[in-house]
């Protein structure tokens, strides 16, 4: 158990640190794109869960990311109050699912509330997930591949085409979600601090979450079905199942990141349901490892981060193309696999062999 968490209290040491340096080197201004990277890295470890271990990969998580983030950000903006006589509206007043705020021109709309607006988001990303990974998980490889980035590709239109979700300049004004009285997911720069540290707290409580999944029954499941589905289905692992399920879970992990970085920038466009968003999911998986959480959560930092900074330049799209290319063709297991460290062992052990017999 020690040994579990230890890590996770490192990872949590270092995110404390490097919030220190940018006080002490008058240099805040990173904390904003690190809070970003943080709900990205959300949902690639969700990926990471999926491809590294029920083996099923998917090339349109921007999809469910986007799933969740125009849920949230149309029921948060869309005003109720020409419709306060219908049913529908007074019983959710009733409940405390509706709040009223300020508008742009002084007046005061009514609308969901971003904790309602996230259940709705969250269970509409669960339905979808599991309404197409039923049949589209029984394909395989490249097969299996296409669909997923076919379904990637219905969403990034729907968006782009539909004009109640603000078609090509996307939806703007989210309210900030009002997480807990006092603390709310803003992008404010007076806030800039606590919500560095809550979307990485986030992220922290989604990597323990799937670190004790994957050393459970359920885990050693998914590890099996990886290693060899059609062994594991013959040794009565209920393979479907764990696969929708698997699918199910990454598409909530990616609705969520969605949800929150939409009221954490105030809105979201339709670049987010791109499929080049997809690709550099997976391509942060790939490199980071198949099967390795925390490799997978190293590379996000890094490459979400220098991205979110312009360090890419308009070469954004190309970089993580090339990764993934290059990664494919001389790494497939990844640059930070589990067995990095052993494998690093067994080349300088045999080198130093070749050596002595020379």
């Amino acid at each position: 158990m020690r040994t579990k968490f230890l890590p996770l209290f490192s990872f949590s040491v270092f995110m404390v640190c490097i919030q220190l340096l940018t006080y002490l080197t008058d240099s805040a201004y990173h904390l904003t794109q690190l809070t970003m990277t943080a709900y990205y890295s959300l949902l690639a470890i969700g990926l990471c869960m999926l491809i590294g271990y029920a083996g099923q990969i998917s090339i349109g998580h921007a999809g469910f990311f986007a799933i969740g983030g125009y849920i949230s950000a149309f029921l948060t903006t869309y005003d109720l109050s020409p419709h306060k006589g219908k049913a529908i509206v007074a019983a959710l007043s009733k409940i405390g699912a509706l709040s009223s705020r300020p508008d742009l021109y002084g007046g005061n709309i009514l609308t969901m509330h971003p904790w309602a607006a996230c259940i709705i988001a969250v269970f509409a990303a669960m339905i979808i997930a599991f309404a197409i990974g039923g049949p589209v998980l029984k394909l395989k490889g490249h097969y299996l591949a296409m669909a997923t980035l076919g379904f990637g590709i219905i969403v990034y239109r729907i968006v782009l085409g539909t004009t109640f979700l603000g078609a090509a300049d996307g939806i703007s004004d989210v309210p900030p979600f009002q997480v807990f009285p006092g603390i709310a997911i803003t992008g404010k720069s007076s806030e800039r601090i606590l919500n560095y540290y809550l979307a990485w707290v986030i992220v922290i409580a989604g990597m323990a979450f799937l670190l004790n999944l994957i050393d459970s029954r359920i885990g050693r499941a998914l590890t099996a079905i990886h290693g060899a589905e059609d062994a594991a289905d013959a040794m009565g692992i209920p393979t479907a199942r764990y696969k929708l399920r698997v699918f199910v879970l990454s598409a909530v992990f990616a609705a969520i990141a969605g949800i929150l970085l939409t009221h954490y920038n105030g809105g979201i466009g339709p670049s987010e349901a791109s499929v080049m968003k997809s690709v550099r999911y997976v391509s942060i998986v790939a490199i980071g490892g198949m099967a390795n959480l925390w490799g997978c959560l190293a590379m996000s930092l890094i490459l979400n981060y220098l991205s979110l900074r312009g360090s890419f330049g308009t070469l954004d799209d190309a970089v993580f193309g090339g990764i993934l290319i290059l990664i494919m063709l001389f790494a497939p297991d990844g640059l930070l696999r589990k067995q990095l460290l052993s494998d690093i062992r067994l080349f300088f052990s045999r080198r130093s062999q070749k050596e002595e017999t020379q």
